[in-house]
Order: C-alpha cells, then sequence, then structure tokens
C-alpha cells in the first residue's frame, strides 16, 4: 500500500489550496454516549455510488455492530448522487446523513458550498495519510478503484485479449465491446478526463466508430461481461470484476500498458444530516479497519488503511501502471467531456 500512498500525493495534493480554511475539528471516537443517542434517531441515510451489493453488506455490518439502527442505502451513479444532494439542498431538503461517490471534484464542490460538516474520525486521524484526507476535516478517502479493460474468457483467448487501450481500436472488437458513460458515473469521468489527456480525444472519437454498447454505471460493463453480451470492457470499475471472478464467472481483467485511470471516492458527513448521532456513528464506522478489510474482501476496493491485506490472486497497486488525475482540472473540464463524448458516442 506504501506505493499507493505516495503515488496518491499527486492526485490529492489539490485539496490545501482550494481548501476552506478552518481549524481542523479534534479527532473523535465513537462513545456510549453517542451510540445511545444514535439509537435514539434510530436510522441513518447514506448516499452512495459504491455498488449496490456492496454498500448493503457494508450497511449490514453496521447494523450487526449496532443493532437499533437500520442503515437506508441510497445507490447511485455518482453523477446522480451529486445532483440528488445539489437539489436537495438547493431545495432545503435534508434526508441524507452521509455522502460518497467516486468523482472527487464533488468533494471540492461540496466543501466550497458549505454542505459538509466538519468531522474526522479517529482512524482517519490516526492511519490516513496527509494526501488522503482534507486538511480542515470535511472529508477523506473512503475507497480507490482503478477503470479497467476486461474481457470475457469463454468468447476471447488471453493471447487474443487487449493488452492496451489502443488496441480497442482493432476492427475485430468493432460490435464486441460495452463502455459506461462518464455524464452518469464519477469514475468513468474520471477515467476519460485521464485517457483524453494521454491519448488525445482521437482515441475517443476512433473508439467512438466500434458500435459500443452504451451503459450508465462503471458496475454495469462487468456484468455485460459475465452475460456475455459484450466479449471486451472498454472501461468499467475493477472491483466488479474482482468479485465476479471470484465466484467463477469466467472473466478477467486487463491493466492497460499505457495505464488505468484511478478513482479515488471520498465521504463526508453532511452539515445539514437529518440523523447527525446516526451519521456521525456510520462515517466512522466506515473508515475502520473492520469495514475498510470488508470493502477490501467483500468489495475489491482499495483501500488507504494499513491494516488491510488484500485477497490473493488480486494484483496489488504496486506492481500496476495507475493514472492519477487533478481533481481541480477535471472540474475545469467537465463541460467538455461530456460535450465531447456525447459527440462521439450520443447520450
Amino acid at each position: 500500500m506504501k506505493h499507493f500512498v505516495l503515488a496518491a500525493a499527486a492526485a490529492v495534493m489539490w485539496l490545501a489550496p482550494h481548501a476552506v480554511q478552518a481549524a481542523p475539528p479534534a479527532p473523535y471516537e465513537p462513545d456510549q454516549a453517542m451510540v445511545d443517542a444514535a439509537k435514539k434517531e434510530g436510522k441513518v441515510v447514506w448516499y452512495t455510488s459504491t455498488d449496490v451489493q456492496v454498500s448493503e453488506k457494508m450497511a449490514k455490518a453496521f447494523e450487526a455492530k449496532y443493532p437499533g439502527i437500520d442503515v437506508q442505502v441510497e445507490r447511485s451513479g455518482a453523477e446522480r448522487v451529486y445532483q440528488r444532494i445539489n437539489q436537495e439542498y438547493g431545495s432545503k431538503i435534508y434526508n441524507a446523513d452521509v455522502i460518497e461517490t467516486s468523482d472527487a471534484v464533488h468533494f471540492l464542490v461540496f466543501k466550497r458550498e458549505g454542505i459538509l460538516a466538519q468531522a474526522l474520525p479517529s482512524d482517519v486521524a490516526k492511519s490516513w495519510p496527509a494526501e488522503a484526507k482534507d486538511p480542515d476535516g470535511y472529508y477523506a478517502a473512503y475507497r480507490a478503484h482503478l477503470s479497467v479493460i476486461g474481457y470475457n474468457t469463454k468468447q476471447v483467448k488471453a493471447e487474443d485479449a487487449p493488452k492496451s487501450h489502443a488496441d480497442l481500436l482493432l476492427p475485430k472488437w468493432k460490435n464486441r465491446m460495452v463502455k459506461a458513460h462518464p455524464g452518469y458515473s464519477g469514475t468513468v469521468l474520471t477515467g476519460t478526463a485521464a485517457l483524453s489527456k494521454l491519448l488525445g480525444w482521437e482515441f475517443f472519437e476512433k473508439l467512438g466508430q466500434q458500435k459500443v454498447m452504451q451503459v450508465q454505471s462503471s458496475t454495469e460493463p462487468p456484468k455485460k461481461l459475465a452475460q456475455g453480451e459484450r466479449s471486451i470492457m472498454a472501461d468499467g470499475n475493477e472491483y466488479n470484476l474482482f468479485l465476479l471472478r471470484e465466484t467463477g464467472v469466467p472473466i478477467e481483467v486487463v491493466y492497460a500498458q499505457e495505464g488505468s485511470p484511478i478513482a479515488i471516492g471520498h465521504a463526508g458527513l453532511l452539515k445539514n444530516a437529518a440523523h447527525p448521532n446516526a451519521g456521525k456513528l456510520f462515517y466512522a464506522f466506515m473508515y475502520t479497519q473492520e469495514a475498510q478489510q470488508l470493502a477490501s474482501d467483500v468489495g475489491g476496493l482499495r483501500s488507504f488503511h494499513p491494516g488491510v491485506k488484500e485477497k490473493e490472486g488480486r494484483v496489488p497497486l504496486s506492481k500496476i501502471k495507475v493514472l492519477f488525475t487533478d481533481p481541480a482540472e477535471v472540474e475545469k473540464q467537465i463541460e467538455t467531456i461530456k460535450k465531447k463524448y456525447e459527440e462521439y458516442f450520443g447520450t
């Protein structure tokens, strides 16, 4: 994990220049008083872009640890989560307690707009590197994952599978690929920003001519591979490939020669949380070694917690060429990315 932390600095050091200057809060450890207050509220509402089967298991783990507090999981693509919370706060509707998305740009905006509360779980204070948490204590990296190429091993032999993003442009993959949409998925928005910078928009123009099946969330392409609807995944999240492969589904991950974009998903406690004590308790739970190990084991997610051990058979990040993006730069390019993308792939 050390390699990941050092490399991540390039991606997350943007936090300080854009910070809303405020004294960082004191770290907190849930105590009995917080637990009792949370039980009186009886519920926590979590807006998340993590795949539903993973987020539901995280919710169940919390409910088992704190009986009497239900977790309402509201899962959607990162961009939809972002739109929803902005619409709700614009209308002074405060349903959610904790928010998490795979698009780091969102937390620049949330912090700037005063949507988040300062909250620093003790695990984050003790274990997270400075680059992976907001210096003012408004949010921290909950998870990370890669956007990768994948293939169905029943339909494509290993020696014939694409080894690079450039290989996706070969004529033999026409009508055989699936990919997610940057207007819906934060993972793919981040990946599109990284690849357009590295390979140019010409790459996406040519990819758009390959008659690609377009889906929304980054969780969907792995499922299309698993169902045999498409042979090749042009992009999509790594963790769903892990989960499917580990149940015996004939799919494989490809870490492209040019590099694989990384999406760092942050989480934060909302300022006007409907259930402030339950929200604060759940927010702290998300960063515990127990929860982070669950996210890795069950979800295939990459963690910043130094105590988390990755499952055998998963390639460690230290052996993968990773493409980082600067969220502040991505924020400036969002409209261009969406416009260019729709020009080549449609809406």
